[in-house]
Formats: C-alpha cells, sequence, structure tokens
C-alpha cells in the first residue's frame, strides 16, 4: 500500500478512529485538526507510526500540501449540539470553507473526496424512517440551522464538485455514533448519561424522554465509511444503526449497566429537538455489503469503561 490519506478533523472523535483504520490498511494519514473540539490525546497512539502526520490547521483557511495525495477525507465539524450552539459561526465555517478548502485540494491532487454529513440534515423528519431521497424538515434560522445548514450546503458544494470537476466524491450521513474516545462533555445522551451515572449524578431526560434515536458503535460506523471509501457510489449514503430506542430506555440501559442508583430527571426540551431518528441503511446494505453487528448493549460496555474516573 503506497496510498495517502488526508483526514480533517482527524483529531476528534470519529477522525481519530478513522486514521487507526486506515493506517491498521497500510495508509500514510495526514491528520489535520485546528484541536478546537478534537484532542491529541486521540492520537496518543497513533503519533509513533511512521506513517502518521499531523498538522495544526484551521482547514476554513487555504490548504496547500505537497505529494501525492489519494484520498480527502473531510471529517472536521463541530459536531456536538453543546458545541455548536457555543460556536455557531465557526461550525458553518467548517461546513462552507472547510468544505470549498478539502474539496479544492482534492481537485488539485485528482484525489477522491469523501464529506462527513450527518443525519441532521434530515431537521426534525416527517419522513420515518429517514431514506437518501428525503429532502428534510430543517429549520434554517434556528438555534440548529448552523449545523443542520452548514452540512446541507456542504453536500450541494460536494456534488456541484463532483458534476463541474468530475471529482470522484462520497457523502456519508452519519447517524449517531458513540464510543470511546468521545469527550466527557460531548454533551450528547451517551457520554452525558454515562457521565452522570459513574458520578452520582441524576440522568438529565429532556421532555418525556419519547424521542427517538438509533445508535451506531463507532467500530460497525468506520467499517461502513471505509468501504465508502472505497466504493464507486457518489450519491449520499446513510450510515448508521436502523435499531431505535428512546432516550428514557437508553437512559435506564446506562443505569441498568453501570449499576448506578443515581435518579432521572425530566427537562424541558431543547428547541428543534428532532422527536425521531431513524436511518434506512437498504442501500448501505446492497451496495456496501454493510450493516452494524453491535448492538447497543454490547456497545455500551466497551464505551462505559472508557468514561470511568
Amino acid at each position: 500500500m503506497n496510498k495517502t490519506a488526508v483526514v480533517t478533523g482527524g483529531a476528534g472523535f470519529i477522525g481519530a478512529h478513522l486514521c487507526q483504520r486506515l493506517l491498521g490498511s497500510g495508509y500514510k494519514v495526514i491528520c489535520m485538526d485546528n484541536l478546537i473540539t478534537g484532542s491529541k490525546d486521540n492520537l496518543r497512539d497513533l503519533i509513533k507510526n511512521k506513517k502518521f502526520i499531523f498538522i495544526n490547521h484551521n482547514v476554513s483557511q487555504y490548504i496547500k500540501l505537497a505529494g501525492k495525495i489519494d484520498y480527502v477525507l473531510h471529517c472536521a465539524s463541530l459536531a456536538s449540539p453543546e458545541d455548536y450552539l457555543r460556536f455557531p459561526i465557526q461550525t458553518l465555517k467548517a461546513g462552507s470553507l472547510g468544505t470549498h478548502n478539502s474539496l479544492g485540494l482534492a481537485k488539485e491532487k485528482k484525489a477522491a473526496f469523501m464529506l462527513f454529513s450527518t443525519s441532521e440534515i434530515y431537521g426534525d423528519p416527517l419522513v420515518h424512517p429517514q431514506k437518501e431521497n428525503y429532502w428534510g424538515n430543517v429549520n434554517p434560522v434556528g438555534v440548529r440551522g448552523c449545523y443542520d445548514e452548514s452540512k446541507r450546503f456542504a453536500e450541494a458544494l460536494t456534488m456541484a464538485y463532483h458534476r463541474v470537476h468530475k471529482i470522484d466524491t462520497k457523502i456519508a450521513r452519519i447517524f449517531n455514533t458513540y464510543g470511546p474516545k468521545m469527550r466527557s462533555n460531548d454533551g450528547r445522551a451517551i457520554p452525558n448519561f454515562i457521565n452522570q451515572a459513574l458520578h452520582g449524578r441524576p440522568l438529565t431526560v429532556y421532555g418525556k424522554g419519547e424521542q427517538t434515536r438509533s445508535f451506531c458503535y463507532i467500530d460497525d460506523l468506520v467499517e461502513g465509511l471505509y468501504r465508502l471509501m472505497l466504493s464507486p457510489i457518489n450519491e449520499p449514503v446513510n450510515l448508521g444503526n436502523p435499531r431505535e430506542f428512546t432516550i428514557l430506555q437508553l437512559a435506564r440501559l446506562v443505569l441498568q449497566l453501570t449499576g448506578s442508583r443515581s435518579k432521572i430527571v425530566f427537562k424541558a426540551l431543547p428547541q428543534d429537538d428532532p422527536r425521531q431518528r431513524r436511518p434506512d441503511i437498504s442501500k448501505a446494505r446492497k451496495a456496501l455489503k454493510w450493516q452494524p453487528r453491535v448492538s447497543l448493549t454490547e456497545g455500551l460496555k466497551k464505551t462505559i469503561p472508557w468514561f470511568k474516573p
């Protein structure tokens, strides 16, 4: 293997796992991150590898790299509500300028390009489960619009580069993913619940906890991403676990697996919080021969030790 992949946002949760997978498959990996939410701690085991290079760079600024590059994998984004509500402008820049600069690098190097998009482009969906041909129900001026619209623009820009410049592009629509290397202050349900349970604090459930999510373990997601990267598919592909749980079910499962005696408390729903989220992965099953294999219980058992004090 004498191929090079650039991973923007490679010091983040998903990016670091992908860097590890690529190195394990023989690629040279150039990891680019400005560490606004990523961490070098996620790369501790990778930096010793001679095929791994870390560059501290904000992809919202022009990207210049020497040498041959085969893949540009644009993972850089502020994906947690806690982050994009605190940094809405940086989130929009990562999705717009960051995508433009990453696509420009792929065009210059004649490299394949993969955008890490999100299930949030579907907004609060009126169709369930969500297929790739659903256009979504997004509030563009709501507090979550900075993330949702940044990804919708990024998808449009990616397809424009594919049609005009004939770049081999891929779009992964990633549904809720969890696992080791997540930040303890990530702000999403699984790290929140695990941390609260391990520290004996009440688990915070919004609304009545009836809103649903589907949770994909990181190893399953990375396998899907890798297969999509090597595939000839240029249209968006959903990657996630189609098994659906209510948030209240998730909270109770975390309490059971941690052995915590914490209580569950209920708070008001955040603005524009989606009521349902479950991917239709028929396309990934057929085209990539991929589907998740790790159950939520098994995945949580692998994840909980990461958060233990």
